[in-house]
Formats: C-alpha cells, sequence, structure tokens
C-alpha cells in the first residue's frame, strides 16, 4: 500500500542504490581509509621491529576475520535479504520479530565462537609460523567475537530497510574508536613503556573490541530515533505470512550458509597464503623465520591496507544491491532485475577502474608515504591492485548471485576458483617467490568472476552488449586520466623527492586531484554519470556549473 511506503521505497531502484552506495562508501571506504592512515604513525612508532608487527597483526586479524564470518554465520547478510523480502510483501512484523530473535541467535553464536578461538590460539598460531608471539594477539581478538555478531545484527535490519546512513556512520565511529585506542597504546608502549611490540599488536587487536561498542552505541541510536517510524510499518504490516519463530530463524540459517561460504572467500584465500607461504619458501630457500615474516608483510600486510580502500567501493555496491536484487526477484520485476544487474556492473567499473589505475600511477609514492621506501614493496602493490580488481568483481557478483536465489551456483563457482588457486600456489610460489600466491589468487578469483558473469546473465539475461560498450567507455575514460596522472606525477617528480613522506603526501594529493578531477569531468560531459547516478550526476553538474 501507498501509504504505507518508507521514503526509502518511495525511491526508483537506481536511485535507491546511488544512495545507499553512497551511504555505504562514506562509511566502508572512509573506515578503511582511516584504517589505512593510521599505518603511518603505528608502523613509525614500531621502529624495528615494524614489518614483524605488521604480520603478527595481519596474521591475527586473517583468523578474525574467519571466525567473526562463522559467528555470524553468515545471518546477518541473510537477515538483510529476508527484512528486504518480507518488507517487500508489506510483512514488517515478521521482519521485526525476525530480528528480536536474530539477536538473541548472535549472542550464543558469538559466545561460543569466542571460546573456541580464545582456546584453539596455540593451534593457529603454530600452523601459520607465527609462534608463541602470535597467541596472545589471536586471544585479544576474541573478546570482539563476542559481541560483533549482535552488532551485525543491528547492521543488517537497517540495510534490510534500504537505510544505508546508520550502516554508514556506525562503520566510522568503530574505526575512529579503535584506531584512537590503538595508537594511545601503541605510543605508550614503545615510547613510554616496556618498548616490547608483541605488547604494542596486542592492544592494537583489542582495539576492535574498543571499535564494536562505539558502533553498537550509534546503531542504537539511530534504532531508538527511528522507532516511531519503525513502529508504524510494523503496526500497518499486512501480516497474511504465518511462520512460528522456530521456522523464521531456519529459514534464516537456510540462507545465512551460502553467506558463509561466499563471504569468507577472501578471507580463505588469504589464510590459503598464510598456512603455505612461509613453510613453501622454507623448503627451497634460505630466508631465515624473520626475513620470511617480512616477505609475508609485503605481500599480504601491507598492500591489503591499500587495496581494500578499493576494494570496499565494491563491497558498499554489493551490500546496497543485495535487497534491491532480493526485492525484484520476490515481486518477479525481470525488466528491473536485468537493469539492476547491468548497472551494478557499470558502476562497480566506474568506480572500481580509475580508482586502481589511480593506486597503481601513486604505487611508489604511496608506499614511501605509509611504509617506506621500497622498490620491491611499489612492484608487489603494482601486483596487488591488480589482484583487487579481481576481488572486488567477486564481492560483487557473488552477492548479486546470492540477491537472485542461485546461491548454490555462487557456492559451486567458488569452491572451482578455490580449487584452481590451491592448484598453482605451489608452482608459482617456487617460481614468483613473493608475488607467486598474489598471482594465484588472481587465477582463482579471475575464474570465479567467469562463471558469476555467465550465469548472472543466463539468468537474467541483462543487455551484456550495451553494458560491455559501457565498461569499454569507462576503461577509456579511465586510461586518459591514467595518463594525464602519469604527466602530473613526472613533472611533480622534478621538484618532489618520493623517498620522502611528507613530499611523497603532496604527490599523492596533487596527481590525485589531478586525476580525479579529469574523471569527474569526462563522466559528466559524456553523460556517463547520468546513466548510473541519476539525478545526483545533474546535481553534481549545476553545482559545478558544467552544461
Amino acid at each position: 500500500m501507498a501509504e504505507n511506503k518508507s521514503p526509502q521505497q518511495s525511491l526508483s531502484a537506481q536511485e535507491r542504490m546511488a544512495r545507499g552506495s553512497s551511504w555505504l562508501t562514506l562509511g566502508n571506504v572512509g573506515s578503511r581509509l582511516l584504517g589505512a592512515i593510521y599505518v603511518v604513525p603505528w608502523f613509525y612508532w614500531l621502529g624495528s621491529d615494524q614489518y614483524q608487527a605488521n604480520a603478527l597483526f595481519n596474521m591475527g586479524y586473517n583468523f578474525y576475520a574467519l571466525f567473526l564470518m562463522i559467528s555470524t554465520a553468515g545471518i546477518p547478510a541473510a537477515f538483510s535479504k529476508q527484512t528486504a523480502h518480507y518488507n517487500s510483501l508489506n510483512e514488517y512484523a515478521t521482519s521485526r520479530r525476525l530480528f528480536k530473535n536474530a539477536l538473541a541467535v548472535m549472542a550464543v553464536f558469538g559466545a561460543i565462537c569466542s571460546g573456541v578461538m580464545y582456546l584453539s590460539a596455540p593451534w593457529l598460531a603454530s600452523i601459520s609460523g607465527g609462534g608463541s608471539d602470535l597467541i596472545p594477539v589471536i586471544r585479544s581478538l576474541s573478546v570482539a567475537v563476542l559481541i560483533i555478531p549482535c552488532m551485525s545484527i543491528i547492521r543488517g535490519y537497517f540495510q534490510g530497510q534500504h537505510d544505508m546512513m546508520p550502516y554508514a556512520i556506525s562503520q566510522l565511529a568503530e574505526q575512529v574508536a579503535r584506531i584512537f585506542y590503538m595508537l594511545l597504546a601503541t605510543f605508550f608502549i614503545m615510547k613510554v613503556g616496556s618498548g616490547k611490540y608483541v605488547e604494542a599488536v596486542v592492544q592494537s587487536t583489542f582495539a576492535a573490541f574498543l571499535g564494536a561498542i562505539a558502533s553498537i552505541l550509534v546503531l542504537l541510536y539511530f534504532f531508538q530515533k527511528n522507532r516511531v517510524r519503525m513502529d508504524y510499518l510494523v503496526e500497518h504490516s499486512a501480516n497474511k505470512v504465518k511462520l512460528d519463530t522456530k521456522e523464521l530463524i531456519l529459514e534464516t540459517i537456510r540462507e545465512a550458509i551460502p553467506f558463509i561460504i561466499i563471504g569468507t572467500g577472501i578471507t580463505i584465500f588469504k589464510l590459503v597464503d598464510q598456512v603455505t607461504f612461509v613453510r613453501t619458501m622454507q623448503g627451497f630457500t634460505t630466508y631465515s623465520e624473520s626475513q620470511l615474516q617480512k616477505l609475508f608483510s609485503i605481500f599480504s600486510a601491507n598492500p591489503d591496507k591499500l587495496t581494500m580502500v578499493v576494494i570496499g567501493l565494491a563491497t558498499s555496491m554489493a551490500s546496497t544491491g543485495l535487497p534491491l536484487i532480493t526485492e525484484a526477484t520476490t515481486l518477479n520485476r525481470r525488466d528491473d532485475l536485468a537493469k539492476l544487474i547491468s548497472n551494478n556492473l557499470q558502476l562497480f567499473a566506474f568506480v572500481m577502474l580509475p580508482a586502481t589505475f589511480g593506486m597503481m600511477v601513486l604505487a611508489y609514492p604511496l608506499n614511501t608515504f605509509f611504509y617506506a621506501p621500497s622498490h620491491l614493496g611499489t612492484q608487489v602493490l603494482l601486483v596487488a591492485c591488480i589482484a583487487g580488481l579481481f576481488l572486488g568483481l567477486y564481492s560483487m557478483t557473488s552477492s548479486m548471485l546470492q540477491g537472485m536465489y542461485e546461491n548454490g551456483s555462487a557456492i559451486a563457482y567458488f569452491v572451482i576458483g578455490l580449487l584452481v588457486k590451491l592448484l598453482v600456489q605451489y608452482p608459482l610460489i617456487r617460481v614468483f617467490e613473493v608475488y607467486g600466491p598474489l598471482f594465484s589468487t588472481m587465477i582463482g578469483f579471475a575464474v570465479i568472476c567467469g562463471l558469476n558473469l555467465w550465469k548472472l546473465q543466463k539468468v537474467s539475461r541483462f543487455n551484456a552488449v550495451l553494458t560491455f560498450r559501457r565498461v569499454v567507455l569507462i576503461f577509456l575514460m579511465s586510461l586518459g586520466m591514467t595518463v594525464l596522472a602519469l604527466v602530473t606525477r613526472q613533472i611533480l617528480g622534478i621538484f618532489l623527492n618520493t623517498n620522502s613522506k611528507m613530499q611523497s603526501l603532496v604527490m599523492i594529493l596533487l596527481v590525485a586531484a589531478v586525476g580525479g578531477g579529469v574523471y569527474v569531468f569526462m563522466a559528466l560531459k559524456t553523460r556517463l554519470a547520468d546513466k548510473l547516478l541519476g539525478n545526483m550526476a545533474d546535481t553534481i553538474r549545476r553545482k559545478l556549473h558544467l552544461k
């Protein structure tokens, strides 16, 4: 009924996608940018132990990410999908019941997984080559696993309502609180206290718990603020769906299982690298354990902080598109579904290609600013940027398949890609050493993405020719931007020394401003932005006084 529609529902799917992506991009990318920027002082304060500390930090976080996905059991994403499904049928009371019961289930899951992670820390540290120093790092992260599942459910509730602002702001609050504590603790430990880098890493990872507390407080504020509107929708719910509590939870868990597998995809690939790289390299090289930890940091921990900012763009679009695609599928709007998928793929290219190319142009100054001048670090970052495109496309296409209830296909294609990764991992490490894991990841995800795109086209019949032509146009615009950015970098290189952190920062900002400005100008002048962003592009054009 029209009178029961929320403001978000009165917008077109394209406008909701653009608005939701804007908010999630602000939260997701903003939080990841903060997560990258903190590295500069953190890395500096750790002194000569910086690479070993970063390797420990990253190893702990890889296990944390895995346990987090297991503890949430994919339920927040599935819950968002179920919320969108029932809301599209005007079954808001069903969504509310599902929300309350999902919170209780998540509290139990979080407690169990937190305990298992804490107790299994010695074994996990042993298999990854992190030694006894990794044990307290893993245990400090297990505390966060206790409460983050409940936080994720509240985020999923807002996502299912197509209200991304609370989600985004909670992400920023989480990151600000986390970074504030970890920098404060690291400074006092390394500069005032014991000076032991393992203690600093343990406190830095414990900060995840404090960040989660801040996020929950923000979400509860918005929940209370929107309570009147939400209660009105519940009161005017159709109430035609008759499902008891047990059925609701079981239905959501069934939906959640594919999200566990797909959601942990990138983490599983990283854990394959973590478990195999050090052991494989020990078998045919004479590198010491500390040298191998440094190499692990160079190809995994260091570039991740930067490339995950760009991948965060794709994650934002995938999260926004999921409930919209589910809604179109549920209501059997085939034309809307085809347009949504085509638009999502174009939006992916529109954002990811220039962001990736720009990062590649600035690879050396970025590596200098965040870490230290290094030709090896720069070359690894270049490869990681290309791999990041496939990781981002995997996140988006797998999410779209799940939104269309093609869970079986999404899982099957992931398993195929993982098997490819496992098959080529050892020979690629033998041949390319530190680049090997990145190459095998790239190949594995390329296989998954190819299969996902084939299935999306087969099921939705989206206009593949139009989509391809638009992506080619975006590629050419990104190429033009890249050429101008390269010229700008070369000119600035006459005056700026990219072995200096501050001068590298100046170069990054100036080149990014030129490249970004040129790309926005081309997107607005060709009217491509209008086709992807709707009225938002026209608003930007008026503000910039462009015709």
